[in-house]
């Protein structure tokens, strides 16, 4: 690949201080997890936003979680159409293969992505309408939490909403997996979905019960 470049030095002088801390102190446990493979508790699925550190939130070590990140951590619903499908195939993998017993939705405040989706939705972002947006196609699996929230008079408190609907419909759609409603059923999987908000560093999970998000 000629287009293929060197990292940068700032990122290989991070790389070698954590092989000469990190790694050298945990060494042991590193290889491991190479000789005795991943075997994770949870899945979790989150926003590909810098700011949304899971592992750090959660004070997590390697191994501990499968992560998979996307724009506005959505989930699309199941379509065995033989296309390519990165989110399916990884919440595939998770459940099928690993055996996780949790999948986490974590939504987050200030989304790009679901800001871009508002603004598509309520007609000012047409270049997230054409067919070459990738970002536009991406977000329409969120368009039925839009329709929910488009109601909502004032702009902040809809996109605000429509975050957390972000998290909802995710959780919808994974029920459209047979292999999800299946381990779901037997009592082998819980789904969770949670929001994040990034300034207050406060999460909030979905409550069934209530309907709504409650702090933790």
């Amino acid at each position: 690949m000629k287009n293929a470049r060197p990292l940068p030095t700032y990122l290989v002088h991070r790389y070698h201080g954590w092989k000469a801390t990190s790694y050298a102190d945990n060494q042991s446990w590193y290889r491991r997890l190479a000789g005795e493979g991943q075997h994770p508790r949870a899945m979790i699925i989150s926003c590909c936003d810098s700011r949304v550190h899971v592992t750090s939130i959660f004070g997590a070590d390697q191994g501990e979680f499968f992560i998979h990140r996307n724009i506005a951590n959505l989930v699309p619903p199941h379509e065995p159409d033989g296309a390519q499908h990165g989110t399916s195939a990884a919440l595939e993998y998770a459940v099928t293969s690993l055996k996780v017993a949790h999948v986490i939705v974590m939504g987050h405040s200030n989304c790009g992505g679901v800001r871009g989706c508002h603004d598509m939705c309520s007609g000012n972002a047409p270049a997230l309408e054409q067919k070459s947006s990738f970002v536009g196609r991406w977000m329409d699996i969120l368009r039925p939490g839009y329709e929910r929230v488009s109601g909502i008079s004032d702009e902040s408190a809809r996109i605000h909403a429509l975050e957390k609907e972000a998290v909802l419909v995710s959780l919808e759609n994974m029920m459209s997996f047979p292999f999800v409603t299946e381990a779901v059923n037997a009592g082998l999987l819980t789904l969770h979905g949670l929001w994040l908000d990034i300034g207050e560093g406060r999460v909030e999970q979905y409550s069934a019960s209530t309907g709504d998000f409650v702090p933790i």
